[in-house]
């Protein structure tokens, strides 16, 4: 009767160590996206801050004005 009322506990569904499996590999990729998305970002921030080194702000700069 225990058994009945526990259900079969003869080891790991299939599905759910299929599905385990499926997740992990899917949080590994999106882990992969985000250190991609983070290394272009920061190489986009980079050449806007070298972008914004180059120009002169006149308002800044009362002898240019």
């Amino acid at each position: 009767m225990a058994k009945a009322l526990l259900g079969h506990v003869g080891g790991p569904d299939p599905r759910l160590v299929s599905e385990v499996r499926r997740l992990q590999k899917r949080v590994s990729e999106l882990e992969a996206h985000v250190t991609r998305l983070q290394a272009e970002n920061d190489s986009l921030s980079a050449v806007v801050h070298e972008d914004q080194l180059l120009t002169i702000d006149a308002r800044h700069e009362p002898a240019l004005t």
